[in-house]
C-alpha cells in the first residue's frame, strides 16, 4: 500500500462498500429474469469510486446500468462474465472495463485480503463527456457505443497495466479524493477520469497493435482509422516506409479508392455514430473528426450522405 492517506482512504471506502445503494431490480431479458444493479452512488453524482477489501466475496451475478472500470488493486480475484459464460482471472494490476448491462460478478476466496477498486460512470455522462476524446479509435468507439444498439452485448475489455502506468497514480488520486469528499469533488474527479480513459485507450491500442502477418491493406486502413483526425498521406507513407507518390498509387489498387476518399469514408462513418448516439454538438464532432471548421464538415457530410448533419442531431 502507498502512504497512510491512501491506506486510510481505501479502508474508508471498503467500510462503505456494503452500504452503497445496492438496488437490484428485476428485468426480463430473452424470457429470463435478470438482476439489474442501479447507480451505486448518490443521485446527483455522475462519477464515483468504490473499493472492496476482504478475502471473500460471492457477488450475485447481475447487470448494471452504468459504465465501470474495475482494478485488481491488491491481490487476485475472479470476474464472472456473461461473455462465453466463463470466469476471468484478474491478476494484481489488471483492468476490466465493462459496459452498461454487461453480465458481471465478483468472486474471491483467498487466504489474504484483496483490494478491488472500481471507477463508476453514469451512462449519460460517459456518452456526453468522455466519448468524444476517444472517438479517433474506431474499435473503442464501437465498444462503448454498442450498448446503445445492443443493450446486452456482454462485451468487455481486459488487459494488464504496466507497473509504471500513470493509470495507477490517477486511481490513487481518485480513491483519496472520493474517500474525503468535498463540495467540488465531482469537478475534481471528472477530469481525472478523462485522463484515465485516455491512458486506457492508449494501453488498449498498444495491446491490440497490428502484427506484421496482417495483410498490408488491413494495416493501412487500421492506422488511418486510429489517426483519422490528423492523418495525411505523407504521415501514412512515413509510418509504413513508403514514398507518398508510391502509396498514392498503391491505395487505389488495394481499396479501389484514393487516400482522400478512404479518409472521408472513415470520418463520415464516425460522424454518423457520434450524431446518432451522443449529445455532442456538430461543432464538437467536426473538431473531433479533424475538421478545421464546422463549415467544411457540413459540406463533406452533405456531399457524402445527401443531407445535412443537423437533420440527424
Amino acid at each position: 500500500m502507498k502512504g497512510r492517506m491512501l491506506s486510510d482512504a481505501i479502508e474508508k471506502l471498503a467500510r462503505e462498500f456494503p452500504h452503497l445503494h445496492w438496488d437490484f431490480r428485476l428485468e426480463p431479458v430473452s424470457g429470463k429474469t435478470e438482476f439489474i444493479s442501479q447507480w451505486l452512488g448518490e443521485p446527483d453524482e455522475e462519477v464515483m469510486v468504490c473499493a472492496f477489501k476482504g478475502n471473500h466475496i460471492q457477488e450475485r451475478f447481475h447487470r448494471q446500468s452504468f459504465f465501470f472500470i474495475n482494478f485488481a488493486y491488491y491481490g487476485d480475484y475472479e470476474a464472472v462474465s456473461a461473455k462465453y459464460d466463463h470466469k476471468l482471472l484478474m491478476k494484481e494490476g489488471d483492468c476490466y472495463v465493462g459496459q452498461p448491462y454487461s453480465g458481471y460478478a465478483l468472486r474471491c476466496d483467498s487466504a489474504e485480503d484483496v483490494v478491488i477498486a472500481g471507477v463508476l460512470i453514469q451512462r449519460k455522462t460517459f456518452l456526453r463527456d468522455y466519448l468524444g476524446p476517444i472517438s479517433s479509435d474506431a474499435s473503442l468507439v464501437r465498444f462503448f457505443l454498442d450498448p446503445t444498439t445492443n443493450a446486452y452485448s456482454d462485451e468487455f475489455i481486459h488487459f494488464s497495466l504496466p507497473k509504471d502506468s500513470p493509470i495507477h497514480h490517477l486511481l490513487d488520486l481518485m480513491i483519496i479524493e472520493y474517500a474525503n469528499k468535498k463540495q467540488d469533488t465531482q469537478k475534481v474527479l471528472k477530469p481525472l477520469i478523462l485522463s484515465m480513459i485516455m491512458y486506457i485507450a492508449r494501453e488498449y491500442r498498444l495491446s491490440h497493435e497490428i502484427v506484421d502477418t496482417d495483410p498490408l491493406s488491413s494495416q493501412l486502413f487500421s492506422y488511418m482509422e486510429s489517426h483519422s483526425d490528423t492523418i495525411t498521406l505523407s504521415d501514412l507513407a512515413a509510418h509504413f516506409g513508403y514514398h507518398p507518390v508510391y502509396l498514392s498509387r498503391l491505395l487505389p489498387k488495394l481499396f479501389g479508392k484514393n487516400f482522400s476518399s478512404l479518409l472521408l469514408d472513415i470520418r463520415m462513418k464516425k460522424a454518423k455514430i457520434l450524431l446518432d448516439h451522443t449529445d455532442l454538438t456538430i461543432e464538437k464532432i467536426a473538431a473531433v473528426l479533424g475538421y478545421s471548421n464546422s463549415s467544411n464538415f457540413y459540406k463533406s457530410f452533405r456531399h457524402y450522405y445527401g443531407k445535412s448533419p443537423s437533420s440527424l442531431s
